[in-house]
């Protein structure tokens, strides 16, 4: 693991110890001091672009020196181009993140040495981490492992859980901990075992995570925070049983866990009950809040917030509103969050003043500063979803009126539906609103909800009558003709005149 990769890895480490030096400037190259001056009045985002660019276009060049290894081609390309920029680890992150897809993850490894052989660029623990996060990313781990064999003088616990991350992301749990097993024991401390069990337990690799934990319990004895995440990896999984196992077992070895363990287990409890049958919520959540009065663990905002969340997902609003004006008898109060959930709620359930009202008492309990762009985006996305655009617009402008500007996704979805409502008028006004703001939306064409247009008068045509129907009408209009030639009786009128 720690030995050398290559001869051209054996030469820079060799330059690289005790410390790197700086080349003499009467040793630079001639196209130094032939290069322009350019780069440098050139914005860092602007370089950086540049340098990306110019990366991707090696990548698809092949080397005319190594065919394996664009690393000459490199050093010269950079020589004649960028000879006079001052590499700094900003500059190198940007370059990193501007970095095409198409990039080789190698060449930026070849980079990373080629400035530290030739350009005296400091290689620091948060800079190899940049360049083992953009390997990982690419699934690229072999040059990751090399940069820490040949750099293990600088590497630190950012480094190490850059790596332990993307392996986990990539699902190579093996090579993790065997990466951690042959690691000196000057690098196998307490905050590098603590960042490959949250790496396993946050990527859905909890059991590999306690694996690695009873493995080296003699050697790193664990912390309650360590058993914690094993523990949330499990609830993540929904593996209810293990984490019970897992919390009875850490128990009995004398950790005392607080609420935010049992947190865990309640959301998983309600995301299993959701799954089998919503009616079984109340009472599974139940159970775990009993058991956590008789072990004297009192709710927090937490679990309030956990209860309320899977109320509301269920559609079970009132009572999630039952369980908020309880959290203060508690002796907590509910987080941003929570507010968040219930107003979206809400809305969804056609609660409009409701959920005004709930942003009101959002602002006066202290969380203005997280109705932003995103929260205000949320309410308006759910306003469309149920048809009440008007509301909807009353929220755009409120959000306006606290001075969030609406992305293009606000107006997008604004316009589209006073479009299919048929409110040409004002979607288009919308439209040259976000034009004048300077937001990008592209216009599109909309087909108005017959439900909105405009009711037609009905024509009843006359229908042309059949002989039958003919027939009778003439015999009424006889039968009423002879009746008008009849001599009303004397006797009948004089009754009449006298009534």
């Amino acid at each position: 693991m720690w030995r050398r990769s290559s001869h051209l890895r054996h030469h820079l480490h060799r330059l690289l110890s005790p410390s790197p030096l700086p080349s003499p400037p009467s040793l630079l190259p001639f196209s130094h001091f032939l290069s322009t001056s350019t780069a440098t009045t050139a914005p860092p985002s602007d370089l950086a672009r540049s340098i990306a660019a110019d990366l991707a276009k090696l990548s698809s060049t092949p080397s005319t020196s190594s065919p394996s290894s664009p690393f000459l081609d490199l050093h010269a390309h950079f020589n004649l181009h960028y000879s006079d920029v001052n590499f700094n680890q900003a500059l190198f992150r940007d370059i990193l993140s501007l970095s095409p897809p198409i990039t080789s993850a190698r060449l930026a490894d070849d980079l990373f040495r080629d400035l530290v052989t030739h350009r005296s660029f400091h290689p620091s623990d948060a800079s190899l981490a940049l360049l083992i996060n953009h390997l990982s990313r690419r699934n690229d781990f072999k040059p990751a492992l090399d940069l820490l064999s040949d750099f293990h003088k600088t590497a630190g616990p950012l480094a190490f859980s850059s790596l332990f991350l993307g392996l986990s992301r990539a699902g190579r749990p093996t090579q993790a901990i065997k990466f951690f097993s042959s690691l000196p024991p000057q690098h196998r401390t307490k905050e590098n075992l603590s960042s490959l069990i949250s790496a396993l337990a946050d990527n859905g690799l909890a059991s590999h995570a306690e694996q690695v934990m009873m493995q080296f319990v003699k050697e790193i004895f664990p912390d309650e925070s360590m058993c914690m995440v094993v523990i949330r990896g499990y609830c993540a999984k929904g593996k209810l049983n293990e984490a019970l196992q897992f919390l009875s077992e850490s128990r009995s070895a004398g950790f005392e866990f607080g609420a935010p363990a049992y947190n865990a287990i309640l959301d998983c409890v309600c995301r299993l009950a959701r799954k089998k049958d919503a009616l079984s919520l109340h009472s599974e959540a139940k159970k775990v809040l009993i058991s956590m009065e008789s072990i004297g663990i009192p709710r927090d905002a937490e679990t309030f917030r956990v209860l309320i969340t899977h109320l509301c997902k269920i559609r079970k609003t009132e009572d999630a509103m039952k369980l908020f004006r309880q959290t203060s008898e508690w002796g907590c109060s509910p987080d941003s969050e929570t507010y968040l959930v219930l107003i979206k709620s809400l809305y969804q359930a056609g609660r409009v003043s409701e959920g005004d009202q709930m942003i009101e008492f959002m602002r006066a309990a202290g969380f203005g500063d997280k109705l932003d762009r995103k929260a205000y985006y949320g309410f308006i996305k759910v306003l469309c979803g149920i048809e009440r655009i008007e509301h909807a617009m009353k929220v755009f402008r409120m959000m306006k009126g606290y001075g969030h500007a609406p992305g293009t996704k606000t107006y997008t979805r604004l316009i589209e539906k006073l479009a299919t409502h048929n409110m040409g008028d004002r979607a288009n006004a919308l439209y040259k609103e976000a034009v004048a703001r300077g937001v990008a939306v592209t216009p599109g064409v909309y087909k108005v909800d017959k439900r909105y247009l405009p009711k037609k008068a009905k024509v009843v045509k006359k229908k042309r009558p059949t002989l039958p129907e003919k027939m009778i009408m003439k015999s009424k209009r006889l039968y009423k003709l002879k009746r008008s030639f009849v001599r009303k009786s004397r006797s009948r009128m004089g009754r009449r005149t006298r009534a």
